[in-house]
């Protein structure tokens, strides 16, 4: 990030605190926002027993095999192995890139049914817990299985508020990093550093058997729900070139995130409760999506019995990735490249010609409208009635009704994402673009929590050690140095760039 950047970011922060503070009056007075809770969740049969057998026929050999095929619809890619047409044949491998159809664990935390547009935490259709529930309601849920008593819900806020304090010496090191470090870099490297301060949570000290305690196991995950604001908005204000705030232990969640982005250590203010209610309906929509690619690594990394914090911390570093977590900040950009609605009809065609991304449309498991994206329209009507409408949400709603009325985007099933709106909402918030991820990874910490804590419980949990396909060369000899000849078709270090440092070295060596 250059300096021009760094005092756009410090404007943007100013120019954040001067809408929110305009509203703060009269937003004690106004009703939390109203999302239609409507759904089709509650109206999909549970499936059936799919058990039975699966009998294969090698055409190579002749030979059949069966294949036992479990209640849920599944094969254990192991019995494949049994398929082999010899003594030199290793047997069947699953060629799977991306894991397109690949199941490496089992879980009973949330459902995702693509075709019909259904995401479940534990059962609870998302658009149910979005209206009526609060993200560390909702955390507790996907974390232990149901949602919490009265008490259960007071003694888990107060023990989640007890941990949000973080060790000087991870503020320090966020202190530390370059004036525009990326707040992700230093969500990541806030994480893997709190498995230094915390080394009583480490089993590469205290042993393999340490996680089978649950106290053990409650207070990390205490620890990380409570600390993963206070980290986040320490990377913020490093940004902004202001000094971290101590978080307050009488705001819920979202207000405390609020807090100390925007009180200026004044220990008084109070975030806007309708713009924290959207925040926490926001990180509801974003706390748990199966096994998605920052997920799969969170519980590939635990497989290895690593500390949690290293777990989670190569899982937001999987969330890093613009395919990933950025996929918002790719929204805003194409918007912005359309500039009006007039311009809409031009951009489609050249989406449909391969010329253009089209950015928040379509997904990887949804096949019809994400159940997320459908909330988070109705949310940026709220947030626009407090700070103001954004002109791209007019671009917006306009290139959806266009696309979904396209014979093009109907056939490939290629609907609204979460991504498509959430950019707008969060922009309109005053955030960063390069804060958006953030946002994303600090509820995510509730879902990689839950995956971590089931694979500790699951017996069927080994090392992840995927197989591979090997396509290289079969067998060389080494030959001596003086021996080699260079070949034109042999790949090579390339020729890397000089700094303007290095040049002007060079420029004054023959002085």
């Amino acid at each position: 990030m250059s300096k021009s950047d760094s005092s756009s970011f410090s404007l943007a922060a100013r120019g954040r605190l001067a809408v929110l503070s305009a509203h703060l009056t009269a937003a004690a007075a106004i009703s939390p926002p109203v999302l239609d809770a409507q759904c089709v969740s509650a109206q999909v049969p549970l499936p059936g027993n799919l058990q039975g057998t699966l009998t294969v026929i090698d055409e190579r050999t002749g030979k059949k095999y069966q294949i036992q095929v479990s209640e849920h619809g599944t094969v254990k890619a192991s019995d494949f192995k049994k398929i082999s047409t010899g003594k030199d044949d290793k047997g069947l491998k699953l060629y799977d890139p991306g894991y397109l159809n690949t199941a490496p664990v089992q879980s009973s935390i949330s459902y995702i049914d693509g075709d019909e547009g259904i995401l479940r935490y534990r059962g609870y259709p998302i658009e149910e817990l979005a209206e009526s529930s609060t993200f560390l309601e909702v955390s507790y849920l996907i974390l232990y299985g149901n949602l919490p008593s009265k008490s259960q819900l007071a003694d888990w806020e107060f023990a989640i508020s007890q941990h949000s304090a973080v060790p000087q010496g991870i503020l320090d090191i966020i202190q530390a990093m370059p004036h525009d470090a990326h707040p992700m870099g230093a969500l990541v490297s806030a994480m893997s550093a709190l498995s230094i301060f915390h080394p009583d949570a480490n089993p590469a000290l205290r042993g393999q058997d340490l996680y089978k305690s649950k106290q053990v196991r409650d207070k990390q995950i205490a620890r990380i729900l409570g600390k993963a604001p206070t980290i986040a908005a320490a990377a913020y204000l490093r940004l902004a070139g202001r000094p971290p705030v101590l978080p307050s232990s009488n705001l819920s969640y979202a207000e405390n995130f609020l807090y100390m982005l925007d009180s200026l250590g004044n220990r008084s203010y109070k975030p806007n409760p309708r713009l924290a209610r959207v925040l926490d309906i926001l990180f509801i929509l974003h706390a748990e999506h199966e096994m998605n690619c920052s997920t799969a690594a969170a519980r590939h990394l635990a497989s290895s019995g690593v500390d949690v914090y290293t777990a989670l911390a190569g899982a937001v570093g999987a969330l890093y990735g613009p395919l990933h977590g950025g996929a918002n900040e790719a929204v805003l950009k194409m918007l912005n490249e359309i500039g009006s609605v007039e311009n809409i009809p031009d951009f489609i065609e050249g989406g449909k010609n391969r010329k253009r991304k089209m950015s928040g449309f379509g997904h990887r498991v949804y096949k019809n409208y994400d159940p997320r994206a459908k909330v988070i329209k109705k949310l940026a009507e709220e947030v626009f009635s407090i700070v103001g409408r954004d002109p791209l949400i007019e671009v917006a709603v306009a290139l959806e009704k266009a696309a979904l009325s396209d014979e093009y985007f109907i056939k490939r099933k290629l609907y609204p994402n979460v991504d498509f709106y959430s950019g707008l909402i969060y922009r309109a918030m005053g955030f960063p673009t390069e804060f958006f991820p953030v946002l994303f990874a600090i509820p995510r910490m509730a879902g990689y929590l839950a995956h971590w804590r089931e694979s500790l419980d699951d017996p069927d949990t080994k090392i992840m050690r995927p197989q591979q396909v090997y396509t290289g060369a079969w067998l060389r000899h080494y030959m001596p140095l003086k021996e080699r000849m260079e070949t034109g078709d042999a790949d090579r270090l390339g020729q890397m760039s000089v700094s303007n440092a290095s040049r002007r070295r060079l420029a004054g060596s023959g002085i």
